[in-house]
């Protein structure tokens, strides 16, 4: 599974409260490519609450 987030991304932090082992926000939220495989649901999850829908899942 690839995780990117696009440059819609308004650095809400939504994604990094659900799932804070695979998203953290700076100036826009940042993917731990690292931890994707092993958090597959909480990834979902968090594209589905993203309120501008940057969250692209591949």
């Amino acid at each position: 599974m690839k995780v990117t987030v696009n440059d819609s991304c308004i650095a809400c932090g939504a994604c990094e409260s659900v799932c804070d082992s695979v998203f953290s926000v700076e100036d826009k939220a940042v993917v731990n490519e690292a931890a994707v495989a092993a958090n597959v649901d909480c990834v979902k999850e968090a594209a589905d609450c993203c309120p501008v829908n940057a969250i692209e899942i591949a």
